[in-house]
């Protein structure tokens, strides 16, 4: 009975064979594929010598596209032929899970990366309202186009006493990936590109590496609830820090980083031993109202000698607005609110698809809610979820959002082609793995470099969006809303938007 739930894969590799050079001893793509899909098949050739011509198993691809970017005669390519139902509502992909848990010993199914779901990318359904004729544009080649923002509590009156604050010189920060689930390579990557560019970079909940301290005034540390890595030292280490409750990708869960996954060298940095699963449980054990949180908050601020800003990132959930007063009033400078879209190294899957809400709305209405309260310029916000470009990065901070955090956007600056198998530790491009052998894929001064292309390029292109509304300074477009207009939007999504429809 076990072929009653076979199921070929939605991808495979199909070969040119009159391109590829199997007959000259090429084995490339065999090399470079790190799921087992490509293996060689013996060929009898014409002389009566045994060739080996590569061969798709039909058992293992995922898109990754590896093998057509290292073929060197351009031999490959990746064809999508999903098995399909005659069924209109039992479409292909909720079969196959069916068929994927019955065959198994019913276990959860696994996927990485943000959400894929039919939901509405509302970024695409908003407009910049530009410059004509009364109100004339601006040339950023000819004039200064002020980006830097500073994050953190502001004083309460002109001249008042200003708390610690980051420093920005792009509002865009590296958002939060740690060591075990990244690349320690890539995050040196991170930390490179953010001190050149002037940004800033997150740890993770993984820790601290020793060998990264040194970039210590460019990045961000995280507080979770397994508490890895945490100490004294760990805190004043870095520029913030910041306590995370929850994540875009999976709300209300934790995390687990797999025991073989855990090296001598993730152990030491998440103070775990070795080959030990590390588990983050779903809620902190100590936090469980805004009182608890206050303490958490300031007892960071106390060992750190109230000299590092102290964020909060939680994930976009229904109630986010009053969530995110009550953040404020606990005493956090900045609160990261991550939305359905955001990524991560495994999540379940139902979770990832079906959990949490799009961070367009949950920043509009977090903004909205702390400005009518009066508490606005007690904290900054940072969006992060689902940002793909500088316009999203714009448009998220004319919702209310003084920067944003990216993730996916690194990893598709290194390479990445977004397959969902980053928990597998096979990562084809040695973006997610630290295996020897496939972590030695990633040069650190190359990926820094496209890194801080990708920066540069944003905030040039940001300036350019800035110009052509007339407007010189980011800080005008925080939560100004006039200079978006929405389309396609229903009358209820344009009111928690706070925006008005195109052509009103």
């Amino acid at each position: 009975m076990k072929n009653n739930w076979k199921i070929r894969p939605p991808f495979h590799p199909e070969f040119d064979l009159e391109r590829c050079d199997y007959r000259n001893g090429c084995t490339i793509c065999v090399e470079e594929c790190t799921f087992g899909e490509i293996s060689l098949k013996p060929l009898k050739g014409e002389n009566g010598n045994i060739q080996y011509r590569p061969w798709a198993n039909m058992t293992a691809c995922n898109s990754c596209q590896r093998c057509v970017k290292m073929c060197p005669q351009s031999a490959i390519h990746v064809v999508s032929e999903p098995m399909h139902t005659s069924h209109g509502y039992w479409r292909t992909e909720p079969v196959s899970n069916i068929w994927r848990q019955a065959s198994s010993e019913g276990g959860v199914l696994l996927v990485g990366t943000g959400a894929t779901g039919p939901q509405k990318r509302y970024f695409d359904h908003m407009m910049f309202d530009a410059c004509q004729v009364t109100n004339p544009s601006i040339d950023p080649l000819r004039e200064p186009m002020e980006i830097r923002r500073y994050l953190g509590r502001k004083a309460e009156r002109y001249g008042g006493e200003v708390a610690s604050q980051l420093k920005l010189e792009v509002p865009i920060m590296f958002g939060a990936m740690s060591f075990g689930a990244l690349n320690l390579r890539v995050q040196e990557a991170e930390a490179k590109a953010t001190r050149k560019i002037g940004t800033y970079w997150n740890t993770g909940e993984g820790g601290f590496h020793e060998g990264l301290r040194n970039y210590g005034g460019n990045t961000i540390v995280q507080v979770a609830s397994g508490r890895f890595g945490v100490s004294e030292d760990y805190m004043k280490s870095a520029a913030a820090v910041e306590i995370k409750i929850g994540q875009g990708a999976k709300p209300g869960i934790g995390g687990h980083l797999p025991g073989e996954k855990v090296s001598e060298a993730i152990s030491k940095t998440r103070m775990i031993p070795e080959g030990s699963d590390a588990l983050s449980p779903a809620p902190h054990h100590d936090i469980y109202s805004i009182e608890d949180l206050r303490q958490l908050i300031y007892a960071i601020k106390e060992s750190t000698d109230y000299k590092l800003p102290v964020s909060v990132k939680i994930s976009a959930v229904n109630n986010v607005a009053p969530i995110s007063s009550g953040i404020a009033r606990a005493g956090a400078d900045i609160i990261a609110i991550d939305g359905f879209r955001g990524g991560t190294g495994a999540t379940p899957l139902q979770i990832r698809q079906n959990t949490g809400i799009p961070i367009e709305l949950a920043i509009s209405a977090a903004d909205r809610r702390l400005t009518e309260e009066g508490i606005r310029n007690t904290v900054s916000l940072v969006a992060s979820g689902g940002i793909q470009s500088s316009s999203d990065v714009l448009k998220a901070i004319c919702l209310g959002a003084d920067a944003v955090y990216v993730g996916t956007p690194v990893l598709i600056a290194l390479g990445c082609n977004v397959c969902q198998r980053c928990f597998t530790g096979k990562c084809p491009y040695g973006i997610t793995t630290n295996r020897p052998g496939l972590a030695e894929r990633i040069d650190v001064d190359d990926a820094a470099r496209a890194l801080t292309n990708l920066l540069h390029a944003w905030g040039e292109e940001i300036k350019e969006l800035m110009g052509s509304m007339g407007i010189s300074a980011i800080e005008a477009l925080r939560g100004n809303r006039d200079r978006l207009r929405g389309v396609g939007l229903h009358e209820e999504e344009l009111r928690i938007l706070g925006i008005k429809h195109a052509g009103a």
